[in-house]
């Protein structure tokens, strides 16, 4: 059984990309679409990425982006990751991994999707709002998530230090992936958007690594 990993998203200065580094994240998010109060460019993504530590992947976060776009920031990002409408044949063509997230909406037919998207590297399920493709801050009922999905999960959607822990042993996800949750409340109230808290940073790092010692404590392995 492997650990659960951790993604802090929506990283929008350098030194949130440390803190989360030195907290134990080991993915970053970057989110280059321009609808999200989180959004940078690519010139920040840059700047962005060159901080991290080698050992932590650089994931770009997208919807329903041009070609153009893809290309532009993907020399800076290790994995792609796919908020939209995009089809398995746009995901897979930009010579990087990807994974896709998609939003539980009422109905939705995992199994069907992680077949449509199976050259996706995992599925990214984050809850559904109408017209709001991602970083609501909500949660959704994770016994919704079929125990046999074919894909690797990434849980996302309103995950903070307080709830992590019982997501990771009901869920049992590859990853679980967290943005507004580390941010302080009163930067989200004003919308100050991807302003990191370092202290949640820690705290929800910290909740995942005791989750992860109760699921198996002498087993967990690293691949």
């Amino acid at each position: 059984m492997s650990r659960v990993r951790i993604k802090i998203c929506g990283m929008t200065r350098t030194c949130d990309v440390t803190a989360a580094v030195d907290a134990g994240a080991d993915a970053l998010g970057f989110v280059l679409w321009a609808g999200s109060a989180r959004a940078i460019s690519a010139d920040t993504l840059g700047e962005l990425a060159a901080v991290a530590s080698p050992f932590v992947t650089r994931v770009g976060l997208f919807v329903d982006p041009t070609a153009a776009e893809v290309e532009a920031a993907r020399d800076h990002l290790d994995l792609l990751q796919f908020h939209g409408d995009e089809s398995p044949e746009f995901c897979a063509g930009f010579g990087r991994p990807w994974i896709k997230a998609l939003r539980m909406r009422e109905g939705i037919d995992l199994p069907r999707a992680a077949e449509r998207y199976a050259g996706a590297g995992a599925l990214l399920l984050d809850a559904f709002r109408p017209g709001v493709p991602g970083g609501t801050g909500e949660t959704f009922d994770w016994a919704r998530i079929p125990g046999d999905l074919a894909k690797p999960v990434i849980l996302a959607g309103g995950l903070t230090p307080d709830n992590v822990a019982e997501a990771v042993a009901q869920v049992q996800p590859y990853a679980v992936d967290v943005s507004g949750g580390v941010e302080g409340q009163s930067q989200v109230t004003d919308g100050r958007r991807g302003i990191k808290d370092p202290a949640a940073v820690r705290a929800f790092c910290e909740q995942v690594r005791v989750a992860n010692a109760k699921r198996s404590p002498h087993h967990l392995t690293t691949p």
